[in-house]
């Protein structure tokens, strides 16, 4: 009876030791929403594609208001039309993005449900394609997503979703303080941005008023920050902790997040499969231990 418990106690330890093994990766955190950071890191070294990426907080920096842009509906514009009586959240994004914008878009979205302010009331949601290439199409659809989601389609003359050409977006993205770098996407052309996240709160007269970083913002710090931003208040810098958009990584030729997505399924597999072991193990180890115990009384018995 020693020897078969020293055996189950061996398969079992080891069965638990492989379980941690693969639970290790399958649990870890692999780019999480908060998380879109690629690229091999060297020390505290960010990956050489993101050295140019990232936001500097340029509150009190006006935005250029005579920047000409196009609307969802085709119509040629001023950035400077959405600012004068009422402030407004900038979000500076690209519509065919294949991961972070979509997010940060939707946790704006999700605050703004709990905001009890009216889009185009109270204050103008501006969002800007920084891809030249995009057209005033894509933008309509993005808007119509967003608007319908939000549940309030009679704000949608509040909702603005921009595109232009290089020049009015790099006049924009200077004054905010937005870096990015165009990058190849998996078909090796260069269509896709590496570029951190954040919004942005501006006052009526057009100055940046408040940053928040990242893609999940708190209700109550948009709705006090619009409300310093209609009396043309600026706020105060914010913790620096930037999260990533970087789909591609040329120089590996992969797609790593991809790639741990695919490790962490094959893990749930394998501790699937030692799950089912462990129950017929156990079950088989219960059946031993009660024809022992059997014999021992027909023994005793005897």
């Amino acid at each position: 009876m020693m020897n078969r418990r020293t055996i189950r106690g061996g398969w079992q330890a080891a069965v638990l030791g492989c379980i941690l093994l693969v639970c290790a990766p399958l649990f870890a955190q692999v780019s999480g929403y908060g998380d879109k950071q690629e690229g091999q890191n060297v020390g505290d070294e960010l990956p050489r594609v993101l050295q140019k990426v990232g936001i500097a907080q340029h509150l009190n920096q006006p935005l250029p208001l005579d920047a000409q842009f196009v609307d969802d509906t085709g119509k040629s514009v001023r950035l400077g039309d959405y600012f004068g009586k009422k402030p407004a959240i900038l979000s500076l994004v690209y519509y065919n993005c294949p991961m972070l914008c979509s997010e940060e878009l939707d946790g704006l979205t999700s605050a703004l449900m709990m905001v009890h302010l009216t889009p185009g009331k109270d204050f103008n949601i501006v969002v800007i394609s920084i891809d030249p290439s995009e057209t005033p199409q894509v933008a309509a659809k993005k808007k119509a997503l967003y608007v319908k989601r939000y549940g309030r389609p009679e704000t949608a003359n509040g909702w603005h979703f921009l595109t232009g050409e290089r020049p009015a977006i790099d006049e924009v993205t200077k004054a905010v303080g937005f870096g990015y770098v165009r990058v190849p996407g998996p078909d090796g052309k260069l269509t896709q941005f590496a570029h951190a996240s954040s919004i942005q709160i501006v006052t009526t007269n057009g100055k940046l008023a408040q940053y928040y970083l990242g893609v999940e913002y708190s209700p109550k710090d948009i709705l006090l920050g619009l409300i310093e931003a209609s009396g043309n208040k600026i706020g105060s810098p914010v913790a620096n902790i930037l999260t990533y958009c970087y789909h591609y990584d040329p120089e590996r030729n992969k797609h790593s997040l991809i790639v741990a997505r695919v490790v962490q399924l094959g893990g749930m597999v394998t501790v699937a499969w030692l799950g089912g072991f462990m129950f017929l193990m156990f079950r088989r180890d219960l059946h031993i231990s009660r024809d022992h115990d059997l014999t021992k009384k027909e023994m005793d018995k005897g």
